[in-house]
């Protein structure tokens, strides 16, 4: 069996939601490049960016949920992935926890951990591995966050951004690595077959009564504000939208 197609509890690619989604779309149709471009886009900006109740959900939660951060987009992603024949596996990190300064604010703030788990997936395309991370971020939050710093030019760190150019981070599908919060990282763990066997020895940002707390009532404060900077993106002048990734 290859372990980089196997569903997983997490992975659970064979969930009615999932598969009925796959189905509608067409993706199995696809050549790889194309399936795997249209599946990065719909987990990119048909998923916008949120905070759900945990790093470990399934993939058919992700999905019902209808938003997500690294970890659970990440899941999706590799769901998806998996169900149209792409080899995918897990590669876990932290990020200094100032890279969610402005998205996380207050007390939610307070209690994250400095160092919080972040992943990104890779994906098997032509023989080599490509890393995708830039589908954390919708285009409508990510041009939100341009509309309150209209001035801002190359590095960037806050808001869930961590990257070296605001203008133009490499965050389009063209066949190489795409990456949104890169410039945050402060700790790799290697990579994993699935999220699965990443948690079962990495533990998840919160736990006991922290945890309790953010699933039930903080981040549906934190969500309310990523979805007012969102807005912004309706209600002030932009810049271009981000070109195709740069080699």
């Amino acid at each position: 069996m290859n372990v980089h197609l196997a569903r997983t509890p997490i992975l659970d690619f064979d969930h009615p939601g999932i598969e009925a989604l796959v189905v509608s779309r067409g993706w199995r149709d696809l050549p790889a490049f194309e399936a795997i471009g249209a599946i990065y886009s719909f987990v990119r900006d048909e998923i916008p960016f949120g905070y759900n109740a945990s790093d470990e959900l399934p993939a058919s939660r992700v999905l019902a949920d209808g938003y997500g951060q690294c970890n659970t987009k990440g899941t999706l992603l590799m769901a998806l992935s998996r169900s149209v024949q792409v080899s995918c596996r897990f590669h876990g990190f932290t990020i200094d926890k100032r890279l969610q300064r402005g998205a996380i604010t207050g007390i939610a703030y307070r209690m994250a951990p400095e160092s919080i788990v972040h992943s990104w997936v890779e994906v098997l395309h032509e023989g080599r591995w490509i890393n995708l991370e830039g589908f954390i971020l919708d285009r409508e939050y990510l041009d939100g966050v341009r509309a309150m710093f209209p001035k801002a030019r190359g590095s960037f760190c806050g808001y869930g951004i961590g990257t070296e150019d605001i203008d133009d981070p490499p965050i389009e599908w063209c066949g190489r690595d795409t990456f949104i919060q890169r410039s945050g990282i402060n700790r790799d763990y290697g990579v994993f077959d699935s999220p699965d066997a990443f948690y079962a020895r990495h533990a998840s940002n919160l736990s006991g009564l922290r945890a309790w707390l953010y699933a039930n009532f903080v981040r549906h404060g934190i969500n309310a504000n990523v979805r007012r900077i969102r807005a912004r993106s309706a209600k002030r002048g932009l810049r271009s939208s981000p070109r195709v990734a740069r080699a």
